[in-house]
């Protein structure tokens, strides 16, 4: 039995997240040949053939359960900015992970980031009622530790040597997470960012 329930629609006042379905790959593709977007992931996905499988793999990994990915819409300029992902399922130990976020750049830096991540980590704790919310990113990735930590997530170590890139590099894993004690502070902090600082809009 799935512990999600699709399909989810996620909204806030200029981002909304959608079931990602085949028909938004195209446009995914478009926008991820920008290859800034893939400096710190294992993998290169500014090559199509590479992003194509792996957004047709998270597909059939929501079929079983596995992972559920989001299509992030800007929706001030009805259009798709990018993707995310809730995936690392442990519903026994009411925990999961939040990555595979990517943004076309011109959203790096708006505050979309800070709208989206409120809007999972509603859903996450308040609805599938988690107890541990995990992030990640490579370990040398300043601006992704960053905004991670900009969104409330406390750092707790790297993982040295947690995996091989593609191109054969080795990768160190910094390691944050949110707890539900924790919540309801991060999501005021989150919540007041929004109203004082509003959010960019980008054309």
């Amino acid at each position: 039995m799935n512990w999600i329930n699709h399909p989810i629609l996620l909204e806030g006042d200029k981002v909304k997240l959608i079931p990602l379905e085949s028909i938004h790959i195209p446009e995914l593709l478009e926008i991820a040949k920008q290859k800034e977007i893939w400096n710190h992931y294992s993998v290169d996905c500014s090559n199509p053939q590479i992003l194509s499988s792996e957004l047709r793999s998270t597909l059939l990994k929501r079929a079983t359960g596995e992972q559920y990915t989001f299509t992030i819409i800007d929706k001030i300029n009805n259009k798709i900015i990018g993707s995310t992902r809730i995936y690392n399922f442990y519903p026994e130990h009411k925990r999961l992970e939040i990555g595979w976020t990517w943004y076309a750049p011109a959203y790096w830096g708006t505050g979309y980031n800070t709208e989206c991540k409120l809007l999972l980590l509603t859903y996450c704790f308040e609805t599938l009622k988690t107890i541990r919310v995990q992030l990640q990113t490579d370990e040398h990735n300043l601006r992704s530790r960053a905004a991670i930590q900009k969104i409330g997530a406390k750092f707790e170590g790297i993982l040295r040597k947690e995996r091989v890139r593609t191109n054969g590099t080795i990768r160190n894993t910094a390691i944050f997470s949110i707890i539900d004690d924790e919540w309801e502070e991060v999501k005021n902090m989150l919540q007041n960012r929004l109203v004082e600082n509003n959010i960019t809009k980008v054309s």
